[in-house]
């Protein structure tokens, strides 16, 4: 696990992004999709994630024709009421573009894999995202992407020195799309349940960051894409601001409703913080901790 561990706060503002944990019913129950990001990547290199990344300028600026939801729509379903309506479109037109981008998907299009290759011919030649959908005649589909919760990378860096604002949504995977893995940036995308994902990462299989543990840990209690659209259907998008501190030589990140963090209510059931040790981030109790 890339780690970087020291006491001094970063202190650039977070830079705004977004991810989408992207489910289906596979045959033994709830499967989600994780790509792993090339070694020599700025960010996570090696580490299994969820597809995502940073806003572009871009995002923001959909035609209002092609949405199917407006900029202030977009903030409410956000419930982030001091956000500007602009800036929410441009999470979620992220959150899409990024998932096809990384994966060759596209979100809310029910005949979207007859447009993949044309889409990915116009964006090779610097056409915004949108744009492409626009000229394709294909909707910019927000309304597939459910907000899920907003992790805020701490000050004091403990996985890695940049800081994000990053939204966490979570789509259905569009029927008859194959995944098709960005090779500029991710060398696998695999699709897993959520327990599995977390045997593997404690096997030493793979590596996961802490966002991807805790957001793996919260879907392994869910047991189809039913319940999980349900679930951030019925609920706020829960705001996760780590807070990191050394104790006895190791790294510990602790969460809302731990007693060291500055918030007491819990946001899920899981464990309310990770130690690193050996190599990694690991819950009090263990694998069976994370899995309930």
């Amino acid at each position: 696990m890339p780690i970087a561990i020291n006491s001094d706060e970063v202190l650039t503002p977070p830079v705004a992004a977004a991810t989408v944990m992207v489910v289906r019913d596979g045959p033994s129950g709830l499967e989600v999709l994780l790509v792993r990001r090339h070694g020599n990547s700025g960010v996570l290199g090696g580490v299994h994630v969820f597809p995502g990344g940073k806003l572009d300028a871009s995002d923001g600026h959909a035609d209002s024709t092609a949405v199917d939801r407006t900029p202030v729509v977009c903030r409410d379903v956000l419930r982030e009421p001091t956000l500007e309506p602009a800036m929410a479109l441009g999470l979620h037109v992220a959150a899409l573009r990024e998932t096809f981008e990384e994966c060759g998907l596209l979100l809310g299009q029910p005949e979207g894999a007859a447009h993949v290759q044309a889409v990915r011919a116009l964006t090779a030649t610097g056409t915004p995202f949108a744009d492409a959908l626009r000229t394709r005649g294909l909707p910019i589909a927000t309304a597939c992407v459910y907000p899920w919760s907003r992790w805020v990378t701490p000050r004091v860096p403990s996985v890695t020195n940049k800081r994000f604002d990053t939204r966490f949504f979570v789509a259905p995977a569009p029927d008859g799309q194959a995944v098709e893995h960005c090779a500029h940036e991710a060398t696998e995308a695999v699709w897993l349940s959520p327990r599995g994902g977390l045997e593997r990462y404690w096997a030493g299989e793979i590596d996961l960051a802490p966002p991807q543990i805790m957001s793996l840990s919260e879907l392994s209690r869910l047991g189809n894409v039913a319940q999980v659209l349900t679930t951030a259907r019925s609920r706020p998008p829960s705001l996760i601001e780590p807070e990191p501190f050394d104790e006895e030589g190791c790294r510990v990140i602790c969460y809302p409703g731990d007693p060291r963090h500055s918030l007491s209510a819990r946001v899920w059931p899981g464990p309310t913080r990770l130690v690193h040790r050996n190599h990694r981030f690991e819950p009090e109790g263990g694998l069976a901790a994370l899995l309930g």
